[in-house]
């Protein structure tokens, strides 16, 4: 986008209610852009009569970020996408633990919902880009838009964005992606904005009880199982359904005399393999078969085999792999064998500091 010297864009700010989002806001104001705030309405959960509200847009969510509005001097709009994000995230989660995996609601929201239906909507409101309090960064190089992580290790959250296109990289601004948390509550007290000290909410945001489980057996029709030894095939008790168990857990197996952890899912008999043994060999990962892979900032054909680094999921440490193609699709081999690798969840490849792309396992 060129402008003149004497012109900036016209961003709208996505405001969770958290303090993130409100410094991003600030910042921004701070730099004499045209600002304004928005925040969306995502779906929540009705429980007989009463409606449990989406942790990400509850009340007390939006009251805040109108709040912090009130106190830049920005106007604040909310956008209703409940639909859109039933359909794209809620409906997907629901089909994916059905089909025995684990989904990452958050990628899927990230590319859909937060910056492809609120970004198409803040656009028709005026804006040229959409800011977020994500922890992650967005640089051009040449006619590329590249995502690289967040200055904070800690909160970094490009494995998450892994997903998101040119056209949409170069419409977003990530505005406390340069800063640590610390820093960014010390900006949010040392200008009294009200969300300082806000806590965050680590939960599944559409579940906001903190109960997966009981939130998957209110949609999913389960079929109690036997649960068996991976390896003297002896049955040691009865699940409540395949689809609330997920490879590698240890907690809410419910079998006496543990730990035990989950092994294998045998759709077909309807049996939940597990292990006493956290080390065996079936929760052992050398090497991964991908039938594709998202590259951000275009086609990696000829950069093979590509010496990188990976996460098998958001939270597993980082570490160093080969990636190498044939007409089969990808193979990755990792340096170090990884634990509990997990039909649905993302693996996410990254050069140093900047995202190359990934894709579900």
């Amino acid at each position: 986008m060129i402008m003149s010297s004497n012109s900036k864009p016209k961003i709208a700010v996505a405001l969770s209610g958290g303090v993130d989002s409100s410094v991003a806001a600030f910042l921004l104001k701070k730099k004499g852009y045209d600002v304004f705030g928005v925040f969306a309405k995502f779906w929540s959960k009705e429980d007989g009569e009463k409606v449990r509200e989406n942790i990400c847009c509850s009340k007390e969510s939006r009251d805040d970020a109108k709040r912090v509005c009130d106190m830049l001097g920005i106007p604040f709009y909310v956008v209703n996408l409940q639909m859109p994000f039933k359909e794209k995230v809620v409906d997907n989660f629901l089909l994916e633990y059905n089909a025995g995996k684990t989904p990452n609601p958050c990628v899927r929201c990230n590319q859909f919902i937060k910056f492809g239906e609120l970004l198409d909507k803040v656009e028709k409101l005026g804006a040229t880009h959409l800011a977020t309090g994500h922890y992650s960064q967005v640089k051009k190089k040449g006619d590329q838009y590249h995502l690289y992580k967040g200055k904070d290790k800690e909160k970094d959250q490009s494995y998450f964005l892994y997903r998101l296109n040119q056209k949409q990289l170069s419409k977003i601004m990530f505005p406390v992606g340069h800063l640590t948390k610390p820093k960014v509550r010390k900006i949010a007290a040392k200008n009294g904005l009200p969300t300082a000290a806000k806590r965050e909410s680590q939960e599944v945001c559409f579940v906001p009880s903190g109960d997966l489980q009981e939130f998957l057996a209110d949609y999913l029709e389960l079929k109690p199982g036997e649960i068996k030894d991976i390896d003297s095939k002896k049955v040691l008790g009865e699940h409540k359904g395949l689809a609330l168990y997920t490879i590698g857990q240890r907690k809410g197996i419910g079998l006496a005399g543990g730990p035990y952890f989950v092994v294998e899912k045998d759709d077909k008999d309807n049996v939940l393999y597990v292990t006493k043994d956290k080390n065996h060999e079936k929760l052992k990962f050398e090497r991964l078969k991908l039938k594709n892979i998202q590259w951000l900032a275009g086609t990696r054909d000829g950069a093979f085999p590509l010496k990188c680094t990976a996460k098998i999921r958001y939270a597993s440490p980082e570490t160093a792999v080969v990636i190498s193609k044939d007409k089969d699709g990808y193979f990755v081999e990792f340096k170090k064998p990884q634990w509990a690798v997990t039909p649905g969840q993302s693996i996410v490849f990254w050069k140093g500091k900047e995202v190359l792309g990934g894709t579900v396992i």
